[in-house]
């Protein structure tokens, strides 16, 4: 697939969320999304996971494997980023984290795939015993990536069944 096919692809499936958000959990509130974001989280999913639940993920991402994918993630990163020059053009702020609690192991090679493909060195994080310190941490470190645009975004909060 080449590198047009990809983006239109990825448009597509951050434009469906995005609409399917607007239509449910930001229906008549002011919401700012990001579609890219969305689909890098997705594609990081995507390439921890294996057999029909990779099939699952990249059927609705809309790619034929993890490896293109991850080659689009590569390849868009220089294009999202070459006007942000010190002589004026648009500045594309772009923040990335993946922090896993300390319980769960991760294998080399999704550590390799993340850090390569999408600019992110995974964290493990002490969340059973350092929750608030970590959110604190998260929140100041994303204000600082963003300037200030996005702050108070982690928030904690237990998952029921």
């Amino acid at each position: 697939m080449d590198l047009q096919e990809s983006v239109r692809n990825q448009t597509d499936v951050g434009l469906r969320i995005t609409k399917h958000l607007f239509l449910t959990e930001a229906k008549e509130k002011n919401t700012v999304c990001s579609p890219l974001s969305i689909h890098v989280v997705l594609s990081v999913i995507a390439a921890a996971t294996k057999g029909s639940t990779q099939d699952e993920w990249l059927s609705f991402l809309k790619s034929k494997s993890t490896t293109e994918l991850n080659s689009l993630s590569s390849n868009l990163a220089p294009i999202l980023f070459a006007h942000c020059s010190p002589s004026g053009g648009p500045c594309l702020s772009f923040a990335n984290a993946l922090l896993v609690d300390m319980s769960l192991p991760l294998k080399p090679s999704f550590k390799e795939i993340v850090d390569a493909f999408y600019k992110v060195v995974p964290k493990q994080a002490d969340f059973q015993n350092k929750a608030e310190e970590i959110r604190t941490k998260f929140n100041l470190w994303a204000a600082k990536k963003t300037k200030g645009v996005i702050e108070g975004f982690f928030v904690l909060g237990k998952l029921t069944a």
